[in-house]
């Protein structure tokens, strides 16, 4: 169970990825705004005690004007395991995607992934959401169901993943199927000239291995490491305490505008070289 944080203000709502916005856009869909006001408010002020999740579907407590707070469930129509086995063959073809989302960015046209079978990874209607409260308010979303709605969208900022998590697989599950996927294109590139050839080049790299032991320790390079690491055994993921190396050097020693300055560009640069690393690490040519 963990803490859900409060919004700190409005700016979090109105400036926000794509992706955060299109989940908000049902809410502004829905003509009671009054209601909508009341839900942010909650959100803000840290009515909402905890979410968590239970498979697909959000669990979350908050707190109302009673004394224990009210339960609210959120859930939306989960994609069967052969849409996902779709959805994943496509992701597969382009390393660009598994990038984004392993640095923490939804990719622009990753829709299409979905939309080009068949699918929608965002609901159209409030009513393709299944929510419900322990409050006595009849209406739906009532201010406990619209303050998740919120939270949500700050989790979905943080953490993309998390939107497809509601519609049926975990952050872990996806990325573990797109390292099963490219290593089955991996094994079916190989061809029997290429095992014949790889024979015989680990025949000759044990000879010369062999070779090299039996010479003089050579101090200068004895940390040099010549051999290539297996990339099945090589995990890549972003830090899970999201921090960056500006982060971990805090403050920059300049006036307060300028070091604005600096550190927005210098996010941005960071970004970039994490992604082209990533893709680098796949081992895609797009």
């Amino acid at each position: 169970m963990t803490r859900a944080n409060g919004l700190n203000n409005d700016s979090n709502l109105t400036q926000q990825e794509w992706w955060v916005i299109r989940w908000l856009e049902l809410l502004d869909s829905y003509r009671f705004k009054k209601r909508l006001e009341r839900a942010r408010n909650y959100a803000r002020e840290g009515h909402v005690l905890s979410i968590e999740f239970s498979g697909s579907e959000v669990l979350a407590k908050v707190q109302g004007t009673e004394p224990e707070p009210y339960e609210v469930s959120l859930s939306l129509e989960p994609f069967t395991d052969e849409d996902w086995s779709f959805i994943l063959q496509s992701l597969s073809e382009k390393a660009i995607f598994s990038a984004q989302l392993l640095s923490g960015k939804m990719p622009d046209d990753i829709e299409r992934v979905f939309t080009d079978n068949g699918l929608s990874v965002f609901p159209f209607r409030l009513s393709d959401v299944n929510s419900s409260c322990t409050c006595p308010d009849k209406a739906n979303p009532c201010k406990h169901i619209g303050a998740i709605y919120y939270q949500l969208a700050e989790r979905f900022s943080e953490d993309p993943f998390i939107i497809f998590q509601l519609r049926g697989r975990s952050k872990h599950q996806i990325l573990e199927g797109l390292r099963n996927l490219r290593q089955q294109q991996i094994n079916l590139e190989e061809t029997p000239l290429d095992n014949i050839e790889d024979t015989v080049n680990n025949t000759e790299e044990i000879e010369e291995k062999n070779t090299q032991e039996n010479q003089p320790l050579d101090v200068q390079q004895f940390w040099q490491y010549q051999e290539s690491l297996d990339p099945s055994l090589v995990v890549i993921v972003p830090p899970t305490d999201n921090k960056t190396v500006l982060d971990v050097l805090g403050r920059i020693p300049l006036a307060y505008e300028d070091a604005k300055i600096v550190k927005d560009h210098l996010q941005q640069v960071y970004q970039t070289v994490s992604q082209q690393g990533m893709m680098k690490a796949l081992q895609r040519d797009e």
